[in-house]
């Protein structure tokens, strides 16, 4: 397995991978559960440029020339300037009162989604994954990473923690209450 930079040919896979992660935010934001309208909803934004969701923002895991997981991350001082695609976009098709709470911040790094293909979950891609972003972010870089992890979601917090992330916060995103955490060389 290689976890590399994305390319628009990633494009479809990717919005697989990071509609499994976000499929009920994405709901929210188009206002009714559709599968379909979500998946292009979604494509639309991953397949273009300077926005959250865009493939230049995305890293993926390939293995055997196909894509098993994707991840989106971002830098946090760039929400506005990044969302501003997308909230025009749902104002204009789906819903004109649209008003998203700020996910990120200036002084992070935002894990947006990070999504596994099924037959590939509980295999440690997530894991790898993560190690990836906390080395290219953290490490190499000395930036500090963040990401919100549902309350409910045991297992992820689990993991996020395992691999040093502290919750600093908590933040509301599409009226679910979530943790915000983050890990960075303090740490490690």
């Amino acid at each position: 397995m290689i976890i590399r930079e994305a390319t628009l040919n990633d494009a479809a896979a990717i919005t697989t991978h990071l509609l499994s992660a976000m499929e009920d935010i994405v709901y929210k934001f188009i206002g009714e559960e559709n599968p379909q309208k979500a998946e292009e909803f979604l494509y639309h934004f991953v397949s273009s440029e300077n926005n959250q969701y865009s493939y230049r923002n995305c890293v993926v895991a390939e293995e055997n020339q196909q894509i098993i997981a994707a991840a989106s991350v971002y830098e946090g001082a760039r929400l506005e300037e990044l969302r501003a695609p997308v909230v025009e976009y749902v104002r204009a098709n789906h819903n004109k009162r649209f008003a998203p709470e700020d996910e990120t911040q200036a002084g992070e790094y935002y894990l947006d989604s990070l999504g596994v293909s099924p037959e590939h979950r509980g295999k440690g891609i997530g894991s790898k994954m993560l190690q990836f972003l906390i080395d290219k972010y953290v490490v190499k870089n000395h930036q500090t990473l963040g990401l919100l992890v549902e309350e409910e979601n045991t297992g992820a917090m689990k993991l996020y923690s395992r691999l040093g992330f502290k919750p600093v916060t908590t933040k509301q995103l599409v009226g679910k209450q979530l943790f915000h955490l983050q890990i960075n060389e303090s740490c490690l």
